[in-house]
């Protein structure tokens, strides 16, 4: 039994790469909702600009109205900036007790150690070392990776748990992005491999594929390819054809598909978008993890037809490993 809710409200969107002033987001209203529906868990990072700051005022402000034990916090350490990374022992630690800082709380129920895929395996068990060290202090509660690369993860969990159970033990928890969506569905092939390294739980987060599943413009960050590009926009149009909004679809598709597997981090940016989400949540809930027939017949027909060979299409992120 995961620790952690079904839903995770993530914070990535609370950053100028998704919207062009972050202050101007009712997030204590967010939160507010999010609260009340159960969602009771939060997901950030120092990469994510000002999203700590943000999410950390808004909590002080609902401080008279939900309790520190009724949420938690999770957060990252390790990615600064887009080309800028620090996995050092020093940072991590400095990292968390910034963290601690911006949240107005003395512990943190769940760090990462943020784009493992990004730093070399040395620094990796460094930083994971430290990170156990904060632990057993009772800064943290729980710890584990992020990243992309679903190979690399693995290998290097089960190289952590393998080798340094003494320094690090066993991991809590892995959270993977853009690894199960309507466009990519890797991570259920490496469900069962990762939970077999012991972890508590696998949150999957970017159900939207980093803005890729939506009928609004895919954001220019996003590393796919120019064909994958074309090919979600078409799949938006065809779910226009038939009255329905891509990201409703795509979300729904991806809480199915997860259901009763771990949590999932939405990304919202309105209480309007939490709603829409809460809504396709709940549908999925009710009818136990299935959709309807109309969303299957959509769902086969964008992931044989439009997405077809860029089906579980992935791009390339961080250094190359040599040895692991």
């Amino acid at each position: 039994m995961s620790f952690l809710p079904d839903l995770i409200l993530g914070g990535a969107t609370f950053n100028t790469q998704y919207n062009d002033d972050p202050s101007s987001i009712p997030i204590a209203d967010i939160l507010r909702t999010a609260f009340k529906n159960g969602i009771n868990a939060i997901d950030s990072s120092p990469y994510y600009g000002p999203s700590e700051i943000l999410l950390g005022n808004a909590l002080f402000e609902l401080k008279d109205e939900f309790s520190r034990d009724q949420y938690k916090i999770c957060t990252k350490v390790g990615r600064i900036g887009m080309n800028e990374f620090d996995y050092s022992k020093e940072n991590v630690r400095h990292s968390v007790q910034r963290s601690c800082e911006r949240f107005h709380t003395s512990y943190l129920d769940l760090v990462y150690l943020h784009d493992v895929e990004f730093t070399t395996v040395d620094e990796s068990i460094e930083a994971c070392m430290e990170l156990k060290k904060l632990k057993d202090e009772g800064i943290i509660r729980n710890f584990g990776l992020s990243g992309y690369p679903l190979d690399y993860i693995y290998k290097l969990v089960y190289h952590l748990t393998t080798n340094y159970k003494e320094e690090i033990g066993n991991l809590d928890v892995v959270l993977s992005y853009c690894n199960l969506n309507l466009q990519n569905t890797m991570l259920n092939e490496y469900y069962q491999k990762l939970m077999n390294c012991n972890l508590k739980t696998i949150c999957n987060a970017s159900i939207l594929s980093m803005s890729l599943l939506r009928s609004n413009e895919t954001r220019s960050f996003h590393p796919c390819s120019k064909e994958l590009r074309e090919a979600a926009d078409r799949s938006s149009e065809y779910c226009k054809s038939n009255g329905v909004e891509l990201a409703d679809l795509a979300t729904r598709y991806a809480l199915s598909q997860w259901y009763g597997k771990g949590p999932t981090v939405l990304g919202v940016s309105s209480v309007k978008e939490l709603e829409h989400s809460l809504n396709s949540y709940k549908k999925v809930k009710k009818q136990n993890g299935l959709l309807d027939e109309s969303d299957n017949k959509m769902i086969e027909h964008i992931q044989r037809n439009i997405f077809g060979e860029h089906l579980n299409e992935t791009w390339e992120s961080g250094i190359e490993h040599t040895h692991i």
